[in-house]
């Protein structure tokens, strides 16, 4: 069992319709997304490019997709709207977590923040006692997280701990769209897109946030501004 994680797409399309490209060619048994889908600028193009699919997949909540028809304030209402009563039930059934038995790293759990939180912050720097608090009960080797929108790969209480990166808004890096291939071990991916062009996209819409996510795009916070504030919250929506 081959799988491709890919992680906060943030409604990126352009970013997903190249990893894609890519993913395909690579013909993995399963992709699993892990989490905050279409929470960007151009939510029912990525939904569109999901449905097209022909590669199983399986979808973890985010923290963002969870909101979807909720938050009330700032981009809430703009989200909502740009969503269908049948995109809301293709949220509404994400799972949790998602469990896999990956080649060469055997039960590996698929989640968000973590497996207690879908907005716990895991990094590579998160301390061994913390691993062991939120892996505490689960029955996996080798934990994907995502969230913190940071690709990387580490070794902490005896398990593996990956994040794929981020496909759509990644932090601390070059620009480019992030995920990673698992089985037999762990291959981190960059692809390249046209960001200026996917810029162009996202400002064309009414996204009320539009310009937020285009500095970010250009200019990501960096890896250790990103850590040392997700390691005092611990816990971020």
């Amino acid at each position: 069992m081959r799988v491709a994680a890919l992680a906060d797409v943030h409604g990126n399309a352009p970013a997903l319709a190249a990893v894609l490209e890519e993913v395909e060619r690579e013909r993995p048994d399963l992709v699993v997304f892990c989490g905050d889908l279409t929470w960007g600028s151009l939510p029912q193009e990525t939904l569109e490019l999901v449905r097209a699919m022909a590669i199983p997949a399986r979808f973890v909540r985010g923290n963002a997709d969870r909101m979807v028809g909720v938050e009330t304030e700032g981009r809430g209402p703009w989200m909502t709207q740009q969503h269908t009563s049948e995109d809301m039930a293709f949220l509404a059934g994400f799972e949790p977590t998602v469990d896999v038995d990956v080649d060469g790293l055997g039960l590996t759990c698929f989640c968000h923040g973590s497996p207690r939180s879908d907005e716990e912050c895991v990094t590579e720097r998160t301390p061994e006692a913390r691993v062991r608090e939120f892996a505490a009960g689960v029955d996996a080797s080798t934990f994907v997280t995502a969230h913190t929108h940071l690709q990387y790969d580490r070794r902490a209480a005896g398990l593996r701990l990956v994040n794929p990166g981020s496909v759509g808004l990644p932090y601390g890096s070059e620009p480019g769209a992030y995920w990673a291939l698992l089985g037999p071990d762990v291959d981190l991916r960059r692809t390249d897109y046209e960001v200026e062009a996917a810029i162009a996209r996202m400002r064309a819409t009414d996204d009320p946030r539009v310009e937020t996510i285009a500095a970010m795009l250009l200019e990501p916070p960096s890896r250790d501004e990103v850590i040392e504030d997700a390691e005092r919250r611990v816990f971020a929506g």
